[in-house]
């Protein structure tokens, strides 16, 4: 029967060999490795778990798309609020946003790696990735009720026409009175010549001017008159005498006669006239306007609120994102289902934008990352060591510098101890041999 058991090749595996348990495995590459590079996560230590690459391929695809929402996003927005760009900027501009997200959501991720990150701290990174979440959201939405908003943009727009309309019917009236005492009508008042209002007051004007004019005309023409019946009293036949052989006017009369002549020049009778003329002339045409006005006043009037409203039509704005931003409110609060899924859309987007950090909540800490802080601790001692190393190499090197100083001043005390001695023994010897010859000279002395 043992002879009937299969025996495997003696160069077989192990029955209990699995390769998944073998630590470290070889690093990962491919478009996986490429998306776990973009969260921050090295390859050699991944290798020690490599039941967690599918947790941070995952990750690194979260991040990714992320980005990408965050740039069609944007072009979505040009493209609403920016129709004048040509595609090529839109393109480009879509295509900065998408690395600027793709950038702020790596290091959001990259940075709680292998670290023990307090609730507070992660509580920012989302707070942040909200913010992000709220600007790539907008543009979304208002893609998603377009339609709704453009419509309720429209009416909108036609009821702030039919008011502003209103108020320009309301604050000209057919007849031409004034409104500027209505504080409401100050920014609605056309000016329009020719109205029957306008033409009474003209009519009026002219009226009185020409009654004062005749009032005073009068007055001069009497006057005129009395001096010009005195001129005649004076210069008549009855009052000629006899000048030079033949009768003349006396000096009275040609006095009297400068007199009015010189009253009716300094009077202005004649201009004050024909000023009275041609002030009854326009009352006569501006009572012909003014019967002609009704008919011609009312044409011009609404041709004039025509115009205007028609300005303050294309004025309106309809692609403006605080407009869209307007509508969108507006269609929320019309209807409660809209309400209901404009929230639901809004915590969707968000969830989504903040889905790389949100996943850090839900994950907590992986054995990548203790791996990784192992890493950050065994590199925090192992500089710790070698900063002591160097301290302890620095201090015997001083120690050394120190030893060589003290020696070399020892050497050197020795020097000039040895040169002091020498000196002070050559010294002796010559004041012993100075003493010697002055003994010699002395006995020499005596002994002659």
């Amino acid at each position: 029967m043992a002879t009937d058991t299969p025996l495997r090749p003696y160069d077989s595996a192990p029955l209990d060999d699995d390769r998944g348990s073998v630590r470290p495995i070889p690093p990962g590459t491919g478009a996986a490795a490429r998306l776990r590079r973009l969260i921050g996560i090295r390859e050699e230590l991944l290798a020690w778990v490599p039941e967690e690459r599918t947790r941070y391929t995952w990750y690194g695809a979260i991040v990714l798309n992320t980005a990408l929402v965050g740039a069609l996003s944007m072009s979505l927005a040009l493209g609403s609020f920016r129709s004048d760009l040509p595609l090529v900027v839109v393109l480009l501009v879509a295509a900065v946003w998408f690395w600027v997200v793709l950038v702020m959501d790596s290091w959001l991720v990259s940075s709680t790696h292998g670290t023990k990150v307090k609730k507070w701290s992660l509580g920012l990174r989302l707070l942040l990735s909200v913010l992000l979440g709220l600007f790539i959201a907008e543009p979304i939405l208002f893609q998603i009720f377009d339609k709704e908003i453009r419509q309720e943009i429209a009416v909108g727009n036609e009821q702030k026409v039919a008011d502003y309309r209103g108020m320009l019917v309301a604050c000209n009236p057919t007849d031409g009175a004034s409104t500027a005492d209505r504080p409401e009508c100050r920014r609605y008042q056309l000016k329009i010549a020719g109205s029957p209002a306008e033409l009474s007051q003209q009519t009026e004007s002219n009226a009185s001017r020409a009654n004062a004019l005749e009032t005073q005309v009068a007055s001069i023409n009497r006057t005129l008159k009395g001096k010009m019946a005195a001129e005649q009293e004076l210069c008549g036949r009855d009052n000629w005498i006899w000048r030079g052989g033949v009768r003349d006017v006396t000096i009275t009369c040609e006095r009297a006669r400068e007199d009015s002549s010189s009253y009716r020049e300094t009077s202005k009778i004649d201009t004050y006239e024909r000023q009275l003329a041609a002030l009854r002339a326009e009352g006569q045409t501006l009572a012909e306007k003014k019967n002609k006005a009704a008919e011609t006043y009312q044409p011009l009037l609404q041709r004039a609120i025509d115009t205007r409203t028609k300005e303050r039509e294309a004025a309106l704005d309809t692609d403006g994102i605080l407009t869209r931003a307007h509508g969108l409110k507006t269609v929320a609060g019309s209807d409660g289902f809209a309400f209901f899924l404009t929230i639901v859309l809004h915590l969707l987007l968000l969830g989504f934008d903040a889905l790389p950090v949100l996943a850090k909540f839900m994950s907590g800490s992986t054995m990548y990352d203790r791996i990784l802080g192992s890493r950050f601790e065994a590199s925090r001692r192992l500089h710790a060591e070698e900063l002591q190393v160097r301290h302890e190499c620095a201090r015997m090197e001083h120690d050394v510098q120190r030893h060589r100083v003290e020696l070399d001043a020892n050497d050197r005390m020795q020097t000039l101890d040895h040169r002091y001695r020498t000196a002070q023994a050559e010294r002796a010897v010559k004041e012993r041999a100075e003493l010697d010859a002055r003994m010699d000279r002395i006995l020499r002395t005596r002994h002659a």
